[in-house]
């Protein structure tokens, strides 16, 4: 696997958190921001506590992709 942009601000490279979706240049995933967004945190405190490493459009696109991705497989959670 080689390092992959899987947005402007998401990337997975497998040298980086075993080739988890981070945020660019960090070591943040966007796993666990999502869980913060899903948990109500507000998204500029979730830029604060990352004491700026991702800003709100990076979180933004992450739920993006999480929206696409889920309309792309929600099909196969269907019972």
């Amino acid at each position: 696997m080689r390092k992959k942009a899987v947005g402007h601000y998401i990337v997975a490279d497998p040298k980086i958190c075993h080739g988890q979706p981070t945020f660019r240049g960090t070591r943040i995933l966007v796993e666990d921001v999502l869980e913060q967004v899903a948990n109500g945190v507000a998204w500029k405190s979730i830029v604060e506590e990352w004491r700026g490493s991702i800003t709100e459009e990076a979180i933004a696109e992450a739920v993006r992709a999480a929206r696409q991705t889920f309309r792309e497989h929600a099909h196969e959670l269907a019972v």
